[in-house]
């Protein structure tokens, strides 16, 4: 409800592997409110399987991501110069949004680490949407993550300080 009262567009990756607690080894079925998939036809898709993220990130209508900030995620992210709004759930998430949102500060929360338990309810998400797409609050954060993006894809060509310092490193542990 929170995405569609946000009024922006989307595509909703709702997969298989996202409908339990990894934990709990609990199975939930995700259930779209009534109509939903309907009265946003023109506005968002639903994608009910793999879909290639690399691709949707790098797409220049991509104006934001909203993550559970796995590592590869926020990597891709970075890379890709797009923001995040990061919701982590468990493991090495909690930190790695803490990076994105706080330390980097290319991305906003959604539901602080200390209230996982919480629900998160449908204002919190448009809020967080809204803030993130068309806000002043959002330009800065989404130019803050294109100009994070590019210097990463800078250092990684050849002659940039990454792809320099893992030639070195590969050089020195094949002599």
């Amino acid at each position: 409800m929170g995405l569609e009262q946000s009024k922006q567009k989307f595509i909703w990756v709702l997969r298989d592997a996202d409908r339990g607690d990894i934990f709990k080894g609990e199975d939930r079925r995700v259930e779209l409110p009534e109509g939903f998939e309907e009265r946003l036809k023109d506005v968002g898709l639903v994608v009910r399987e793999w879909a290639p993220q690399p691709e949707i990130l790098a797409h220049s209508s991509t104006g934001g991501f909203m993550s559970h900030c796995g590592w590869n995620s926020c990597i891709e992210s970075i890379t890709m110069g797009v923001p995040i709004a990061a919701w982590p759930m468990h493991s090495d998430q909690p930190r790695n949004g803490f990076l994105v949102t706080e330390v980097l500060k290319i991305g906003l929360i959604v539901r602080e680490w200390e209230k996982r338990e919480e629900l998160v309810n449908a204002s919190t998400i448009e809020n967080v949407v809204r803030k993130l797409m068309a806000s002043e609050e959002g330009n800065v954060i989404r130019k803050r993550a294109e100009e994070l993006g590019e210097a990463v894809r800078q250092s990684t060509e050849k002659g940039g300080t990454s792809r320099i310092e893992l030639d070195s490193f590969i050089a020195h542990i094949t002599r």
